[in-house]
C-alpha cells in the first residue's frame, strides 16, 4: 500500500545558487511549527546532510539513482512518508546535471520541484531562466520559483511579474550574511564548527519564509511501498572500530545502519583525542578533514602506534579519502607543512589548493565490485603497486588506485556500502580479505 506524505524538491540552475541554506530555511521553519520533517540528499554528499539534520531534527540520508538505485531510493522514501509530515529532497548541481539528473530523481517519483536561483545581477532575466528549467521537460511539476539574494521588494516585483501565469513566485530571500552558510574547501563548513552558529541562521532562514506559502505543506504525493531482501548477519560477533571526530566526520549514516543490520557492533573513537583503540576486530578510517588537524594527528604518537601495531597484526582496516590519507607516511597540509601520519601504507599525501579530482566510480576489488564517489583536493605519492583502480561512471579512463597491504584497503574512493553488503562485509571480516590477484 501507498503512503501520501507531502514532498518538495528542492533544484536550482547550477551549484552555489543557495539550495541547502533554503532547504535548511525550510526545513526548521516547519520543524519549529511541530512537525516531522524528513529531508534528504540526491548524490554522494557528506556535508550538507550533517547541516541539514541540525536543522531539522532527523537524521539525513542521501538518494541516488546510480549509486544506491531506484528501489533504494523508492524504499527510503517509502519508509520516510510513513512517518513524516513533510520530505524536502536537496538536489545536486544543476537540476539537469548528471546521469541520473535530479530532475531524473524528481520525475520517478513525481516531487513537486522549488526552483532556488541566485538573482543577484538580474531581474526579469531570472524569470526567463526559470521558465526555460520548468519548460525543458514535461515529465516533472514545478511547483514554483524561490529567489535567493533578492536585493529589494521592487527587485522582487520585477522577477514576479515578469513570470508567466504558470509558474509561481514561492518566496525571496533577502541578501543576508547572517543567514548564507559558511563554507570552505570541499564545501559547507561542519555543523560541529565552534565559530558557526547555525542555529541563529537556521532560525533567521525560517523567519524569511514564515508570511510566504512555503510556510504551508505542499501537495501530498504517493510514495509506494518497496519491499527488500533482509540483509544477511554476515557481520555477527564482529566488532567494527569507527573513527568518527572532527577529523573524520564523512560517514553516510545507511553505510553504519547496513553494519549494524549485518550483525555487527560498532565502536566510536577519535584517533584525535584517543590515545588508544577500542577493543575490536576491524577499524574503519572514514574521510574527513584530516589536513585541518594534521598537527594533532601526528602529535597523537599513542594512538598512531596503536593503529601500527594493529595493521602489523594483518587485521582489516577500511581507510578512505582522508582516512587513506592519514594511512600514509606524511600530509602535507594548505601552508606546506609537512606532518607524520600513521604510516601503514607507503606514500605521501599533500594538498593543492583548487584542483582536484570529483566523481562518481565502481570500486574494482577482489571481494566484489561496490559503488563510490571521489571528492577531493589533495594527492599521493605512492611507493607501491595499486591493488585495482576504480571504474568512472562515464569515462574510459582508470579511475581513483586502490591499495591493499595485508588486511588494509585504502583509496580515495568513499564506498557505499548498500550498493554490495557482501562485498562491504568481507572488507571487515579478516578471514576473507582477498589478497591482490
Amino acid at each position: 500500500m501507498a503512503a501520501l506524505c507531502p514532498a518538495l524538491f528542492i533544484a536550482a540552475p547550477a551549484s552555489g545558487q543557495g539550495k541547502t541554506t533554503v532547504t535548511a530555511a525550510l526545513a526548521r521553519l516547519h520543524y519549529q511549527a511541530g512537525r516531522v520533517v524528513r529531508v534528504f540528499k540526491t548524490g554522494p554528499d557528506y556535508l550538507d546532510p550533517q547541516i541539514l539534520a541540525k536543522a531539522s531534527g532527523q537524521a539525513v540520508l542521501q538518494l541516488d539513482l546510480w549509486m544506491a538505485g531506484a528501489d533504494y531510493c523508492r524504499q527510503k522514501l517509502y519508509e520516510a512518508a510513513q512517518e513524516a509530515d513533510l520530505i524536502i529532497i536537496e538536489g545536486a548541481m544543476g537540476m539537469f546535471d548528471g546521469e541520473p539528473s535530479s530532475a531524473d530523481l524528481a520525475a520517478l517519483f513525481g516531487i513537486p520541484v522549488a526552483i532556488v536561483m541566485d538573482v543577484k545581477g538580474m531581474a526579469q532575466t531570472a524569470a526567463a531562466v526559470a521558465t526555460g528549467l520548468a519548460d525543458y521537460r514535461d515529465d516533472f511539476n514545478v511547483y514554483g520559483l524561490i529567489a535567493n539574494n533578492c536585493g529589494s521588494a521592487r527587485h522582487r516585483q520585477l522577477i514576479e511579474d515578469a513570470l508567466p501565469p504558470t509558474l509561481t513566485f514561492l518566496a525571496s530571500f533577502a541578501r543576508d550574511p547572517k543567514v548564507a552558510l559558511p563554507e570552505r574547501h570541499l564545501g559547507l563548513v561542519q555543523p560541529d564548527d565552534a565559530e558557526v552558529d547555525l542555529e541563529q541562521r537556521f532560525d533567521a532562514g525560517a523567519a524569511c519564509f514564515m508570511s510566504t506559502g512555503l510556510a504551508e505543506l505542499p501537495p501530498p504525493v504517493s510514495f509506494a511501498a518497496q519491499t527488500s531482501a533482509r540483509v544477511p548477519l554476515l557481520l555477527k560477533g564482529v566488532s567494527i572500530g569507527v573513527a568518527r571526530d572532527v577529523a573524520f566526520s564523512f560517514i553516510y549514516q545507511v553505510n553504519l545502519d547496513l553494519l549494524e543490520e549485518m550483525g555487527a557492533e560498532l565502536v566510536f573513537f577519535s584517533p584525535l583525542a584517543d590515545e588508544s583503540l577500542p577493543e575490536v576486530d576491524a577499524l574503519w578510517l572514514a574521510g574527513g578533514y584530516p589536513e585541518l588537524h594534521a598537527e594533532k594527528l601526528a602529535d597523537n604518537t599513542a594512538m598512531k602506534k596503536a593503529i601500527k601495531l594493529f595493521a602489523e597484526a594483518n587485521r582489516p582496516i577500511l581507510a578512505e579519502c582522508g582516512g587513506f590519507l592519514y594511512c600514509l607516511n606524511t600530509l602535507t597540509d594548505l601552508e606546506g607543512n609537512s606532518h607524520a601520519m600513521t604510516g601503514i601504507l607507503n606514500g605521501e599525501g599533500a594538498m593543492r589548493g583548487k584542483r582536484g579530482c570529483q566523481g562518481m566510480q565502481t570500486a574494482l576489488l577482489p571481494e566484489g565490485e561496490i559503488r563510490a564517489h571521489a571528492h577531493h583536493r589533495s594527492r599521493v605519492d605512492m611507493n607501491m603497486d595499486a591493488l585495482s583502480f576504480g571504474r568512472r561512471q562515464r569515462h574510459p579512463a582508470p579511475g581513483e588506485a586502490i591499495y591493499r597491504r595485508a588486511g588494509i584497503t585504502g583509496s580515495y574512493l568513499h564506498l557505499f556500502f548498500p550498493s554490495n553488503p557482501e562485498a562491504t562485509a568481507a572488507l571487515f571480516m579478516p578471514s576473507l580479505i582477498v589478497e591482490q590477484t
